[in-house]
């Protein structure tokens, strides 16, 4: 096993008691089912990368969407199964363990659409080899959200630096990425993963998930308001493509078109 299968296998079981089921968390998963639900139909096959616990894999079986969920760390793999028997959602919804790097042995006739949902590929060191083999995974026209950390993140400084702790505050900013449990995050501008995706891809979209709304990381604190939560929720919804917002995000969303 690699570090990356011991760091998730770590997360696995309190993943969802620490941000599926967090106020911030909702908020922002709501947001990216907003698009998805506005996109995919029933009988569409989706394929979903870095599933983690299952929750947007079970979200997507409910409404009709034909689901192969992956992920690379076993005990993840073993949540969203779980799900899916609880749910009953198994002829709709499956679940297979695979690395994104390995994306290319996925042998399975072209899907109508792709999911990555909150940081998956911030992961990978090889975009562009991810975007290659899932164009080869895609027919021509289906739809790819990607939701990824982005680099420049005011809430983030503000955060930090209110704290006495700099070296978190501009983190995302330096070269090369990030060590976390000897994993190595990489923080991508939308250039750089819009530059890693094409030729095959063309960005339809760009959107803010986490510019108005603070981390998920701020709960603590930030839960005991919860009206300016809503607030700060409706506004970042009506704004979300406009500019700069996407690009000063926690995540941004994009979607990108397989051509």
């Amino acid at each position: 096993m690699s570090p990356s299968d011991f760091a998730f296998d770590d997360l696995a079981a309190d993943y969802d008691s620490q941000f599926t089921h967090s106020k911030i968390g909702t908020l922002m998963r709501q947001a990216v089912w907003r698009r998805l639900d506005s996109r995919f139909r029933p009988g569409q096959r989706v394929l979903e990368l870095n599933c983690g616990t299952g929750e947007d894999a079970i979200h997507l079986g409910q409404q009709g969407v034909q689901v192969l969920a992956t992920d690379l760390s076993r005990e993840m793999v073993e949540l969203t199964r779980r799900k899916v028997e609880q749910t009953r959602l198994a002829a709709t919804v499956r679940v297979q363990q695979l690395a994104l790097e390995r994306l290319h042995e996925l042998e399975t006739a072209p899907f109508d659409g792709a999911l990555s949902n909150f940081g998956g590929l911030n992961c990978v060191a090889d975009l562009s080899g991810v975007g290659r083999a899932l164009a080869a995974r895609l027919r021509p026209g289906a739809l790819a959200f990607l939701c990824v950390m982005g680099p420049w993140v005011p809430w983030e400084w503000g955060w930090f630096l209110c704290h006495g702790t700099p070296g978190k505050a501009f983190r995302r900013l330096r070269p090369g990425g990030v060590v976390w449990q000897d994993l190595m995050i990489y923080y991508p501008s939308i250039r750089t993963l819009r530059r890693a995706f094409s030729p095959a891809f063309r960005l339809c979209r760009a959107s803010a998930i986490g510019a108005l709304l603070p981390p998920p990381y701020a709960e603590s604190r930030m839960v005991k308001y919860p009206r300016l939560l809503t607030f700060l929720n409706r506004w970042e919804r009506r704004l979300e493509t406009l500019p700069p917002l996407p690009w000063l995000a926690d995540h941004y969303l994009l979607e990108l078109e397989r051509l």
